[in-house]
């Protein structure tokens, strides 16, 4: 458990801290000014939605994904890694970032919405079903170009996959996703790694593994080889940090490799200057991510194997936690960011954090509820309305809504990590954690 600061080209993110994401360069449903005014400190962006639409090169045109969303803080970029995942294996098998074991021991699925199967693309086969009778697999959106349905294909050199907008085709290589973020110009972004189901053999695991290492050494050759820059708040040229990913499943043994030998992997860069002797510099990763897909009851044994190797004096991120109780957990265990769509997500169908567990504004009893959205967490923005008004809201199926919703979630979430980050700094960690996690399991 830790506290820090992060010094990026844009700023300084504060630690540990909750990353806001901005899939497609947008917080769904909120401007930046209302991210910035609920106390968002960095942005994260994906690579693979970005690359689609509206490209690349676009977004380099207008200075980075960052400026182009009007966005001046810190930001971060995936590697388009979980694309190999949720449109390869994953494929129509509704595996989730997290699983939960049944009673029997049995693994459970959870659900997750495919890159091919957006929410709006989901509400419309939903109807589709419900007129034609067909269940959720016996119809399909016909705006989905059907080879999109193709699983992706991975290969030693990388990744081809289908695109979900018109169906063409695709292939993402190490240097491809290094090139893609280069040029959507975020301060951190991440190399290449293929991220497996924690139900595949421990054989694949392992071939799955050492593939993402490959991948890792290729991405950091790669990105120091590039002359590629980024223009930080002062106007000065800065080189874009660069994490790798851990990965190895829900295998101890993987898990201490892949954080041993990314932690020790590096590159030596020979620096060439015109009538001088050529320079080696040696350049290793600039932080980490922990990658892959948990069962929820192991997931904070894996990250304790890895933070033990992981070197303390660089940051480590945890892909994809947005649960209170996974916030507590990835910071007792030495994480300094973490980032998830669930706030947002959660937002727009109507489920809201408090500080008593989670609610669905939609039930009855509180179409007449006139207590404030949460009194322990009470977001500036919204003090004016009442669980009643959001109630009303989501019945009129009014937009305002699940923008509120949404706000009230993200600054749920990012205002908990700050206060348990001010209960670090004052010694009172044990009591804050307690006192929140009784309350908070009441409901």
């Amino acid at each position: 458990m830790r506290i820090g600061e992060l010094t990026t080209p844009h700023g300084v993110i504060h630690t540990p801290a909750y990353v806001t994401v901005g899939t497609k360069a947008t917080v769904k449903g909120l401007t930046p000014e209302i991210v910035k005014s609920i106390g968002a400190e960095v942005v994260l962006a994906n690579t693979y939605h970005l690359y689609l639409q509206p490209g690349e090169k676009l977004i380099k045109s207008q200075g980075g994904f960052g400026a182009f969303m009007g966005w001046h803080g810190p930001t971060m970029t995936d590697s388009g890694g979980f694309q190999a995942f949720s449109l390869g294996a994953a494929l129509g098998k509704n595996i989730s970032k997290l699983v939960k074991e049944n009673k029997d021991g049995k693994n459970q699925f959870g659900e997750i919405l495919m890159p091919e199967e957006t929410e709006s693309t989901k509400a419309q086969k939903a109807s589709q079903s419900s007129q034609t009778g067909h269940g959720s697999h016996g119809s399909r959106n016909q705006d989905i170009p059907e080879e999109a349905m193709v699983p992706a294909k991975i290969d030693a050199g990388g990744v081809m996959f289908r695109s979900i907008i018109d169906g063409s085709a695709h292939y993402f290589t190490p240097e491809k996703s290094i090139q893609i973020q280069h040029d959507l110009g975020a301060d951190i972004i991440v190399a290449f790694d293929e991220c497996t189901s924690p139900h595949e053999p421990r054989h694949y695991q392992q071939e799955a593994m050492d593939r993402t290492h490959r991948w890792a050494k290729t991405c950091l050759k790669y990105h120091h080889d590039s002359e590629a820059t980024i223009i930080g708040s002062d106007g000065q040229e800065y080189k874009q940090a660069l994490y790798a990913v851990v990965q190895g499943g829900r295998d101890e043994e993987l898990r201490k490799e892949s954080a041993t030998i990314l932690s020790t992997m590096n590159y030596e860069h020979m620096n060439f200057v015109s009538g001088e002797k050529p320079k080696v510099q040696n350049y290793g990763f600039d932080g980490y991510c922990i990658g892959g897909s948990f069962a929820k009851e192991d997931m904070s044994t894996a990250v304790t194997w890895v933070n033990q190797i992981l070197p303390k004096d660089k940051p480590r991120h945890l892909l994809g936690i947005g649960e209170p109780e996974d916030i507590f957990m990835a910071i007792e265990q030495g994480c300094d960011t973490f980032d998830c769509v669930l706030p947002t997500r959660n937002g727009r169908t109507g489920t809201l954090f408090t500080s008593y567990g989670k609610i669905n504004i939609m039930n009855a009893k509180y179409r007449d509820d006139t207590s404030k959205i949460d009194e322990y967490f009470i977001c500036p923005m919204l003090t004016s309305y009442s669980r009643a008004y959001l109630s009303h809201l989501f019945h009129a199926k009014e937009m305002m809504g699940p923008i509120l919703a949404s706000v009230h979630n993200l600054y749920f979430l990012i205002e908990l990590t700050k206060r348990i980050r001010q209960a670090i700094l004052e010694g009172r960690y044990e009591e804050f954690k307690k006192e929140f996690l009784e309350r908070y399991k009441k409901d």
